[in-house]
């Protein structure tokens, strides 16, 4: 939605930690070396740099209670004061509750907060209160209410109902509300989330004026309504399928899932939870004795705190350790290489890592069963060619019994400072599953405008057999989505075209008018996606026309159901929903084009 908020300032840059070698610390004193002297030293093995321990102190930012712990509502409201309206501030927090019951308590979420329980089950830590998310910051509007995060609680709200009025990047994972839970603010104004995943709400979701939501693998009492957009998948009590009115997309199962990793308690030891792959899944995961998967012990990870350099991360990786990364802010000189199969890489409170120089964040390796989960990316002011590579250029391994997970990682080019990348996420390894992710060129904050923040591409899907389900990818000066993987699948797709492109020849695509949100290549033979919608607001140039949100090659196993675009009050058009079928856009009225079934 269109925004109206004041102006925000760009966090201080942290300087790049600079590493002496013990060899150029050695060329203060010079050394004549005699001949033989010089051989020895040349066969001589070069010293391993000292292995780096696993385990650890959680940090200062790591804040965790227990039922006994004097001040803990003190604190959580110290905490939001700080983190309210800071949208793009440099503060990142983890909420962390032993197992056990709290009473008479109100966490209130800012940004970049994450709550979570640390045990097995969301029953084991329980909160009599609520866990809130509202839109007071910004005068009633929740479409800026991003980067935050509840999991593994359960909650007996105070009033009954849990409010959770969240926008992009806020999922509400691995939570039971003992009550109902109303998904807007307080005032019902504006709204645009949001996601819950593997989660119990025994009485009624009311989205109320929510424009989307996904849910996925979860079981709830009812659902009240629907604006726009809303997904269900393998969810227990959903509302029947009925596009587009009401707006429901009901799919009986997920066809693949398996739930982010998570850290919980046992006895006194931390331990980091890797919940198995589901085929066909349907319900939550937990609740029925202990979940299935596996654990390791936190001495296993490097836990690490902002301003330890990428060399050092590497080297942790190269060691066979896991990441844990603490919350706070991560300049990386290099980019993070993930090797071995079964690597996990899991940020707390928002960790951001910023590739420096136009570096590549994270790159991962045609292997199995690596998890990243829970943290933000942040393009860096000098052009990046990617962000976030999941295997190498022509991956082409079978994956389907161990996926890659990308689960909660989130990509934001401007908004916090000048950033720019070409391609923010490319896929090439087969079978990995994109478990919701946000990506999103800024159309506000700090460092933004048509060339500023340059971003051509959101995600691009080359490998074969990847599946999306929760994929939030907004405002990028070309095509938001490309696909040229086979059997490619996508469940829930949300998308903005790009505010601020200055006029239609900006986004001319040769004869076509615009690039389309989501792109299917011309070679695949075999697409699937079920309730996808893009939305325009060429607020910069209302006259600007999109020839449609969505193209795709016609063949019979090129699929989509439920598909919708939105022209936002009238700024700009969309003349078709895919391809060339579905009607224009109708004027000023904010009403959806859809398209039920194609081809």
């Amino acid at each position: 939605m269109p925004d109206s908020s004041p102006s925000s300032s760009r966090p201080p840059q942290v300087g790049r930690r600079t590493l002496l070698g013990a060899a150029a610390a050695a060329t203060a004193a010079p050394v004549v070396l005699g001949s033989a002297t010089r051989a020895a030293a040349a066969l001589a093995p070069r010293k391993k740099p000292r292995a780096l321990p696993g385990g650890g102190d959680l940090g200062p930012n790591v804040l965790v209670f227990d039922p006994a712990t004097p001040g803990i509502q003190a604190r959580l409201d110290e905490v939001f004061r700080q983190q309210e309206s800071a949208q793009f501030g440099t503060g990142r927090y983890a909420l962390l509750f032993k197992p056990g019951t709290y009473s008479g308590l109100n966490a209130q979420l800012g940004f970049y907060t994450s709550i979570a329980g640390l045990g097995l089950s969301p029953d084991d830590t329980t909160i009599n209160g609520d866990v809130t998310v509202d839109a007071g910051w910004f005068n009633g509007n929740a479409t800026q209410n991003f980067w935050r995060s509840a999991e593994n609680l359960a909650l007996v709200p105070a009033s009954g109902t849990n409010r959770w009025a969240v926008a992009q990047a806020a999922p509400f994972r691995r939570m039971h509300v003992r009550g109902g839970l109303n998904l807007a603010p307080s005032g019902y104004g504006w709204a645009s989330g949001g996601y819950i995943a593997d989660s119990r709400i025994d009485g009624q979701v009311g989205p109320y004026s929510q424009q989307q939501w996904y849910t996925r693998d979860s079981a709830i009492g009812s659902w009240l309504n629907g604006v726009w957009n809303m997904v269900f998948s393998g969810v227990e009590g959903a509302p029947a399928q009925s596009f587009p009115n009401p707006p429901y997309t009901t799919l009986a199962s997920t066809p693949v899932s398996r739930e982010k990793p998570f850290l919980y308690l046992q006895g006194s030891e931390y331990r980091v939870f890797l919940p198995e792959k589901r085929t066909n899944a349907r319900g939550v995961t937990w609740g029925n004795g202990t979940p299935r998967g596996t654990s390791l012990p936190l001495t296993q990870f490097y836990v690490a705190r902002p301003g330890v350099s990428a060399a050092t991360l590497n080297q942790a990786l190269e060691q066979g350790l896991h990441l844990l990364l603490t919350p706070g802010i991560y300049h990386l000189s290099e980019p993070l290489r993930i090797n071995r199969a079964n690597t996990v890489v899991l940020g707390l409170g928002y960790a951001t890592l910023i590739p420096d120089g136009g570096v590549t964040a994270v790159k991962v390796a045609d292997v199995d069963g690596v998890r990243l989960a829970g943290f933000l990316v942040d393009a860096g002011p000098v052009n990046s060619p990617t962000l976030l590579e999941i295997g190498p250029r022509g991956a082409s391994r079978d994956h389907s019994a161990n996926p890659t997970t990308v689960q909660d990682v989130f990509i934001r080019i401007g908004g916090a400072g000048p950033g720019k990348a070409t391609t923010s996420m490319v896929v090439n390894s087969r079978h990995t599953i994109i478990d919701h992710t946000w990506v999103w060129r800024a159309d506000h904050g700090d460092g933004v405008g048509w060339e500023t923040n340059r971003a051509d591409y959101g995600v691009v899907v080359n490998g074969d057999d990847v599946l999306a389900t929760g994929l939030f990818v907004e405002h990028f000066n070309k095509y938001d989505v490309q696909w040229f993987g086979q059997r490619g699948r996508t469940i829930f797709f949300q998308n903005e075209k790009a505010y601020d492109a200055p006029n239609q020849a900006a986004i001319q695509n040769g004869s076509t008018k615009g690039y389309a949100a989501y792109r299917v290549g011309d070679a695949v033979t075999s697409h699937e996606g079920w309730g996808l919608g893009s939305y325009c607001y060429y607020n910069v140039d209302p006259t600007i026309v999109q020839h449609h949100g969505f193209a795709a090659p016609v063949r019979p196993d090129v699929r989509f159901h439920n598909l919708l675009v939105v022209s936002l009050g009238g700024q700009g058009q969309y003349e078709c929903v895919i391809n060339d079928t579905g009607s224009p856009t109708s004027g000023t009225s904010t009403v959806p084009s859809t398209v039920v079934s194609y081809p």
